[in-house]
């Protein structure tokens, strides 16, 4: 089952940002390119490299206009102790979303029943609120903020020019493609 295209369904969530527990709904997040960045739970291993990796490159986010939600199935609370208690996860600024009742990661999908915990899993979302891209991975494999940042930059590019595409590795400022009329159906 495919979510590209998939709107991306209501919600009402709170979260951790700089030092404050705000609210974040479906309405806060359309108008601007966003990003999704589920992960199993807070006090883990590979998580808080990758949120790291993340605040790292969130400048660069930013700067293209998408903002990054980290989301994942414990409470506002416990991202705030997190914070408290962790130097790595005190670099993030960009939303913590919290989803106790993983209802945000089942909206997604990517739900672990089981252990109560999400998949490590990744959505770009447009400025219409519909998903472009999504990588699902296993648990133990971390994900890579680079690589994120130029799939977002090449789903804002062919959002913008429609008749061209990315080729893989592309970076703005390089050549794109433009698919000849009889192969279109091929894409």
């Amino acid at each position: 089952m495919s979510f590209i295209g998939k709107e991306i369904s209501e919600f009402k969530v709170q979260s951790f940002t700089n030092g404050e527990f705000k609210e974040v709904k479906k309405k806060d997040v359309i108008g601007k390119w966003g990003v999704f960045f589920f992960y199993p739970a807070d006090f883990t291993f590979v998580c808080p490299t990758e949120l790291e990796d993340l605040a790292d490159k969130y400048e660069a986010f930013k700067k293209i206009k998408c903002e990054i939600y980290s989301v994942s199935c414990d409470s506002h609370f416990v991202h705030k102790a997190w914070h408290d208690a962790s130097k790595t996860i005190q670099k993030i600024k960009y939303p913590m979303l919290a989803d106790p009742t993983g209802a945000l990661a089942r909206a997604f999908d990517v739900m672990i029943e089981e252990s109560g915990m999400a998949e490590r899993a990744t959505f770009v979302v447009n400025p219409e609120g519909t998903i472009v891209a999504y990588e699902v991975i296993a648990g133990n494999v971390g994900r890579n903020a680079e690589e994120l940042f130029r799939r977002v930059q090449a789903s804002q590019f062919v959002a913008e020019h429609g008749d061209e595409v990315c080729p893989a590795k592309w970076k703005p400022g390089e050549k794109t493609l433009k698919p000849s009329l009889d192969l279109v159906g091929l894409l």
